[in-house]
């Protein structure tokens, strides 16, 4: 009797397969520039590729889980965006507005979690370092501290608008997580696929790392084990419990 072949990634077959998707969507996002460097990359190429990893899905984790995590993993990153941009923009005004009281500048960014967390989840795109984050804003924003800021230039709507990003974040999270549950596929064949396309999207992914060496930011949609953290991120509260800031109310 043959025997089962063994996975080479050490992540559930969901979470694997959503990171992968993740990949491809981003080399197609960045097709104009890829193609410049690897023809072979032109459509139809990388859609094909996603209606592969699409249909392994469907075939082996079921259609409704796949919708599912897909749509829950859409709302992550589409509130993750959000709340990053506010975010850019608050931490880039309070610096300005307070440019002449840097120890009170310094003091703000630092009550308020930018210090500790903001690069993490601006440049990594560390779920665990945005809720941080957010959570941090949420307990610690009073309100004469948000009267201080908003005094200054910064609208209250911004303020407000991370608040609500913390919860909304975090239920996300867990609705993602939920479907991520699915049990591991463990016939032969099943795994052969799974090992085959991984191999594929891994190579198209450290390819289009060294490509875009230059520019970090992209270059993080390409590095799997970034992309697996990201979705992990709520996996282990523990980690995000010791991670938090002491003020940081614990994310359930």
């Amino acid at each position: 009797m043959p025997t089962t072949p063994t996975r080479k990634y050490t992540t559930s077959d969901a979470i694997m397969l959503i990171t992968l998707a993740t990949i491809i969507d981003n080399a197609i996002t960045n097709l104009a520039f890829l193609v410049t460097k690897r023809s072979i990359w032109a459509n139809p190429f990388l859609p094909n590729l996603h209606s592969r990893i699409n249909t392994i899905i469907q075939t082996y984790l079921g259609v409704d889980t796949a919708k599912d995590l897909r749509a829950a993993t859409k709302v992550v990153e589409t509130i993750q965006k959000q709340a990053l941009t506010t975010l850019g923009e608050i931490n880039t005004q309070i610096v300005a507005d307070f440019k002449k009281q840097p120890d009170r500048r310094d003091e703000i960014l630092n009550t308020l979690g930018f210090k500790a967390h903001y690069q993490d989840a601006y440049k990594t795109k560390s779920q665990i370092a945005l809720i941080n984050l957010l959570y941090s804003i949420k307990q610690n924003l009073n309100a004469t501290l948000k009267t201080e800021i908003t005094t200054k230039g910064t609208e209250a709507s911004s303020l407000e608008a991370v608040i609500n990003f913390a919860d909304a974040l975090k239920n996300a999270n867990i609705t993602q997580e939920t479907y991520k549950s699915t049990k591991p596929t463990n016939t032969a064949e099943a795994i052969t696929t799974f090992n085959d396309v991984y191999d594929d999207v891994i190579g198209v992914a450290t390819i289009a790392a060294k490509f875009l060496k230059e520019d970090k930011v992209k270059q993080a949609g390409f590095i799997y084990s970034k992309l697996v953290a990201a979705q992990k991120a709520m996996s282990n509260t523990a980690t995000v419990k010791k991670a938090a800031t002491t003020t940081t109310p614990p994310i359930k």
